[in-house]
């Protein structure tokens, strides 16, 4: 156990899981994280000094919680190192180009039971989507040659498939740390295909940092394909201190008067026989369920967008459910949708 942990304690009865803090005796339900952010930011940032130090040195996200008297999840590691983790920073050598496995999906209903890991792909990045996604929408609804947009490009997983599938992309984000990690990424894919002989079609990767709200250097009706995985508001906060960011806001009007801008937006860089293809979940927010889907949906149709497809994604058990497994209340949401549409 490590010494900056001495005195903290886990409390688990039929009441939940308690942590009693180690420096102050609070008790915090299920995670003493925000706690430590709030009341005790100097040692936080002790803490993740050697989350980061034994990253270094190998350790893995689940041999840091141990070695924190698992305190908490080992997600929740990953979440705070995603956006600097050491490990990034390596390049990456990579044993398929294209997956094995992979077919077009042919019903509305999607699974993906194993994320792909295929070129440069990584689960790293905080809720970044499964791979298989992006490659579908690329696959079904553009050609090679066309221009797609990730407006919210996080790990750059639309990117890496716009290269490998001879798409031109645009990848926007408002986090400066998500356009150092795509941008990473492209230049190991470019590198290990060079290596190892492997055809890329030559293509242009624009990676911008910017805001999904204003799209300023893209000029109307040029882009064929969008595909959009917006933040479930402050679900996964990306930032610390960009206000701006879409992922900072806890309240549902807010967020949709923001989306709203959005679809604005996407509505002038979109081409006429464009398509746009959004990925969004539903949260709850404090016990309450949030329909995010619905009200994400309407946003888009007001501006005047059509429905094309719907797309069911079964939501694979969250590694953390493992950690409160017996305290899993109410119940687990399971299904993401993505909507597709035309202009």
């Amino acid at each position: 156990m490590n010494p900056l942990v001495e005195g903290f304690e886990e409390i688990r009865n039929e009441q939940g899981r308690t942590v009693k803090c180690g420096i102050c005796g609070a008790l915090e339900q299920r995670s003493v994280v925000p706690h430590m952010k709030l009341r005790h930011p100097d040692e936080w940032l002790e803490w993740l000094e050697t989350f980061k130090e034994l990253r270094v040195r190998g350790a893995s996200f689940k041999e840091i919680m141990w070695e924190f008297n698992r305190l908490f999840s080992w997600t929740v590691i990953k979440r705070e190192l995603a956006l600097s983790d050491p490990l990034l920073l390596g390049s990456v050598h990579i044993k398929e180009f294209i997956p094995a496995d992979f077919r077009l999906e042919e019903t509305t209903l999607w699974r993906f039971p194993t994320r792909g890991k295929w070129a440069t792909h990584n689960h790293i990045y905080p809720g970044n989507w499964a791979p298989q996604i992006p490659r579908n929408l690329i696959l079904r609804y553009s050609n090679p040659k066309d221009i797609v947009l990730d407006p919210f490009v996080g790990g750059g997983t639309t990117l890496i498939e716009c290269l490998l599938l001879s798409r031109n992309g645009i990848g926007v984000d408002i986090n400066p740390r998500a356009i150092s990690i795509t941008e990473l990424r492209l230049r190991n894919l470019r590198r290990e295909a060079r290596k190892q002989g492997y055809a890329i079609a030559s293509t242009t990767m624009n990676v911008k940092h910017g805001d999904a709200r204003n799209l300023d250097f893209i000029s109307n009706r040029s882009v064929d394909l969008i595909c959009a995985h917006p933040p479930y508001m402050d679900a996964i906060k990306y930032t610390e201190s960009c206000f701006e960011d879409l992922s900072r806001i806890g309240d549902p009007e807010n967020y949709i008067a923001e989306i709203d801008k959005v679809a604005r937006e996407f509505r002038r860089v979109l081409k006429p026989r464009g398509y746009l293809g959004v990925m969004i979940g539903d949260i709850r927010k404090k016990g309450q369920l949030i329909p995010l889907g619905f009200r994400v949906f309407q946003a888009f149709e007001e501006e005047g967008f059509r429905v094309h497809e719907i797309f069911i994604k079964e939501q694979e058990r969250c590694s953390s459910d493992e950690f409160y497994r017996k305290h899993l209340r109410p119940l687990r949401i399971a299904h993401e949708y993505v909507f597709v549409f035309s202009p």
